[in-house]
């Protein structure tokens, strides 16, 4: 594998804890940073990452937001192979029906931490396209659901990035769906690829340095890989993307929803 054609994708909005828990991602490939700090996250954040990362060459996104701890992050390599070989397009874990508190759609994941073949989604990105898949409909997708352990909902749309997911598997495309395991504090849930374990989400990442519970919560199962200690990441090889113009569109953007209703009324 070329991993010069491999990059990693962080919306982070918890800087604190990207410079902890960053220096465990995957090495030798180039890592790139949406800073979510003014509210840009989900749906919004994958259509700023199509036009940002458009022409890079990028064949395969990891993307990791700042609360996924690796524990043996060599293995997104695998999964990359396995998702070659296998034709996949996306992977990652339901976000509905393996982690307790993720009572949503099983039929989509959870964007904490996926792998996208960047270059076949490039090629046949459309945003409007994309826009128009946020809804699910009876019967519709054919998947296995009898081994999960938790409840979810296969009618939720839930969170507005689901039309991601629900276009691609409407063109055909498959997502590898990866096992998941809650974790000791039965909040963080731990992801499996053929049985090995690939990385701890912890959850609560805005939380962090300032709640007391989640923070001690999140640095012991920091400490646990301790690696971190060995010093904060080279954030200078780090390429770095703000949409400085984004709160102040989605102030705009309420406002005239809210115009628009009081007119309409």
């Amino acid at each position: 594998m070329d991993k010069q054609k491999v990059a990693l994708l962080s919306t982070v909005a918890n800087f604190g804890l990207y410079q902890k828990s960053s220096t465990l991602f995957p090495k030798d490939i180039q890592r790139y940073v949406i800073d979510g700090t003014n509210g840009m996250h989900g749906m919004h954040s994958i259509k700023y990452m199509m036009s940002k990362l458009k022409g890079k060459g990028i064949e395969w996104l990891i993307m990791a937001d700042e609360d996924v701890i690796f524990t043996h992050s060599e293995l997104v390599f695998s999964i990359i192979n396995e998702m070659q070989t296998n034709d996949f397009t996306v992977c990652g874990v339901r976000d509905g029906g393996v982690i307790v508190h993720r009572k949503e759609n099983p039929f989509a994941i959870n964007t904490f931490f996926s792998i996208l073949n960047f270059k076949e989604i490039e090629r046949v990105w459309r945003s409007n396209d994309v826009l128009k898949n946020q809804y699910i409909l009876e019967n519709e997708f054919n998947d296995d659901l009898s081994h999960l352990p938790f409840d979810y909902d296969v009618a939720s749309v839930y969170e507005p990035y689901y039309c991601f997911y629900f276009w691609l598997r409407r063109m055909g495309k498959k997502i590898l769906f990866l096992e998941s395991k809650m974790g000791d504090d039965a909040i963080s849930n731990k992801v499996y690829f053929k049985g090995d374990e690939v990385l701890c989400h912890t959850w609560y990442a805005r939380s962090y340095g300032g709640n007391e519970k989640h923070t001690k919560r999140i640095d012991e199962i920091l400490e646990k890989r301790g690696e971190f200690k060995t010093g904060l990441p080279d954030l200078s090889k780090v390429i770095l993307y703000k949409k400085t113009t984004f709160a102040l569109e989605q102030k705009i953007h309420k406002l005239s929803r809210k115009i628009i209703r009081k007119l309409f009324k």
